[in-house]
């Protein structure tokens, strides 16, 4: 299933950039790739934090081939949906909910205009917010598939009781500062690179795509962002809509992952009424479909498989 680099690093051609304002009047940039002739169905794809939807142009090739509407925007305040604090790059968010309600209202006006099976899917941040858009209710698509889903993050020095600090240091100073230099998390020699992927030439697309436009570029995530998403995770796991949500569900999870915490998320999946469960192992860091071949093949082939049985075409 390996794509050439040509779907990595270049627009395809018919692929249209474009923009969506949300009501309250911020611009959001969008990428919308139409199906040659009748589609299969509709995918609407979200990124995790600090993503760009260029990072997913391989897989999103792959989609297409299949017959699929590709459509995915960069969430607010990130990626080239612009800024929402003076500091350079810093992904600020005030509350998650302001994402939630993005993907809502962007939804009702997508989904009408795109011929079903429709799905909804999400890595990292964006497994998150898929699953709390799907629990509340603000979006109904035929299935989901969420990819290394951010429901936990990793405790790191402070153990149990990182949240708890992460709301004092927050609280030392303006909250939508950068909560650390740089990186993906703080306190770690890891590198960046060896957090998300095994495959260095896929790392590299990212970097690549930064350098020849810098403002796309997402740097560290505000205290706000870290605080918040820690009392959102919190809330979820604990909101009993989770049993009633009934969207059939792909879930896959990185055990390994050095970003965030696996664990939580298969402590999460049982309480789900309709999900399929697939896991990876040390082959796998975080960006599962920007992995080696052979870990993203699989992936991709278990997420074919999942929609041609629980989203057929009609």
């Amino acid at each position: 299933m390996a794509t050439s680099r040509i779907h990595r690093r270049s627009i395809p051609a018919g692929a249209r950039i474009d923009r969506w304002t949300a009501p309250d009047g911020w611009e959001h940039r969008v990428f919308d790739w139409r199906a040659d002739g009748a589609a299969r169905g509709s995918i609407l794809f979200q990124g995790g934090r600090g993503d760009i939807f260029e990072k997913y142009l391989e897989s999103f090739a792959h989609w297409h081939a299949a017959g699929w509407n590709i459509t995915s925007f960069d969430w607010r305040g990130q990626g080239g949906s612009g800024r929402l604090t003076p500091a350079k790059n810093c992904g600020h968010i005030e509350h998650y909910a302001d994402y939630v309600r993005d993907l809502g209202d962007f939804w009702a006006g997508w989904a009408p205009g795109n011929p079903g099976p429709r799905v909804a899917m999400g890595h990292s941040m964006g497994g998150h917010l898929v699953l709390r858009g799907l629990v509340e209710g603000v979006i109904a698509p035929d299935a989901a598939v969420l990819v290394a889903p951010m429901l936990g993050f990793k405790p790191g020095i402070f153990g149990p009781f990182a949240e708890r600090a992460a709301r004092l240091l927050g609280g030392l100073g303006n909250p939508a500062r950068p909560a650390w230099k740089g990186n993906e998390k703080p306190y770690t020699t890891e590198t960046r690179a060896s957090l998300l992927t095994h495959d260095p030439d896929r790392y590299a697309d990212e970097i690549w795509w930064q350098t020849h436009d810098p403002s796309i570029l997402t740097g560290p995530p505000s205290w706000r962002w870290v605080i918040e998403g820690f009392r959102s995770m919190r809330e979820l796991a604990a909101d009993p809509r989770l049993a009633q949500m009934r969207v059939p569900t792909l879930m896959l999870v990185a055990e390994h992952d050095g970003l965030i915490d696996g664990r939580a998320a298969l402590a999460l999946a049982p309480t789900l009424s309709d999900v399929h469960l697939v896991r990876f192992g040390k082959e796998s860091a975080h960006e599962i479909l920007r992995e080696v071949d052979a870990v993203r093949d699989r992936a991709l082939g278990e997420i074919d498989a999942f929609l041609e049985k629980r989203a057929p075409q009609a």
